[in-house]
């Protein structure tokens, strides 16, 4: 597949330089990758996301909630890629509608890569999220975004140091002066095709009693939901006895999560 060349009206957008970025149509029918982009509000990733998409997006709400939906896409290289612009939160482990949207696609909707917005002026705080996410995914890549802003305040990050720590590629960024982007559409590229393989550390120490637990359930729950992905940690959300999850293992809910019209998506090529 090739690229096909922008429409001149897309020469001056910010990411036009950006490697071979063509923004595609606001209706992904096909697709080789699936995105989502998630991050706490005020991070700056509907600025990430404008970036890659321009204004050729498709907004509305999540089937059955009042929270806003918004994907696009975007051609890199010889690629098509579909993202969805996740609703912000600070949490995966509560229970409003935005955090129930964000955890579920990301859990069952079985993105190719997520990527995680961060604010650099904030990062200790962001990474709450950040450490809860990659509990999920080994497939991600964290924007490290408001670089500049971190940069007139005196802070300095080390990102090599940091990367090293989270098992995952981070990107030093300025989404508003284009600054990083194209490194951003790089990595993407390379943990979406296989050509960067994540190791995000997660807790190891846990009490032997839990290992056990979670061994039966885990089985259990592999066993009674054939093809679920993520069962390690559903099942240590019913250890702590996640209201929502434990009815949707009740209710057999949890079989059609990844099915439902909040989280399917149309058939890659």
């Amino acid at each position: 597949m090739n690229p096909t060349k922008p429409a001149p009206s897309c020469e001056s957008c910010p990411v036009h330089h950006a490697g071979n970025l063509t923004k595609l149509g606001i209706r992904m029918d096909n697709y080789d990758f699936l995105i989502a982009l998630a991050g706490n509000p005020n991070t700056g990733k509907s600025t990430v996301f404008n970036n890659l998409t321009g204004l050729r997006q498709h907004t509305g709400n999540w089937p059955g909630k009042t929270v806003t939906r918004a994907e696009g896409g975007f051609l890199y290289g010889d690629n098509r890629y579909k993202i969805v612009d996740l609703p912000g939160t600070y949490s995966l482990l509560s229970t409003s509608s935005d955090e129930e949207i964000a955890r579920n696609f990301i859990l069952f909707g079985r993105p190719d890569v997520t990527v995680i917005v961060a604010d650099a002026t904030r990062l200790e705080r962001n990474l709450n999220l950040v450490l809860q996410i990659l509990e999920i995914t080994d497939r991600a890549v964290l924007c490290l975004n408001l670089i500049d802003e971190a940069r007139r305040h005196g802070i300095s990050i080390d990102t090599r140091i940091l990367a090293k720590e989270l098992g995952v590629p981070v990107i030093p960024a300025a989404a508003r002066q284009n600054e990083g982007m194209t490194e951003l559409l790089a990595e993407i590229e390379a943990v979406a095709s296989g050509q960067t393989v994540c190791q995000p550390r997660r807790a190891q120490n846990e009490p032997p009693a839990l290992k056990r637990a979670l061994k039966t359930l885990v089985k259990k729950l592999e066993h009674e939901f054939p093809g679920l992905s993520n069962a390690r940690w559903v099942a240590l959300r019913l250890l702590e006895g996640d209201p929502l999850i434990v009815e949707a293992v009740r209710s057999g809910e949890l079989r059609d999560l990844g099915k439902s019209p909040a989280i399917s998506n149309p058939v890659r090529e």
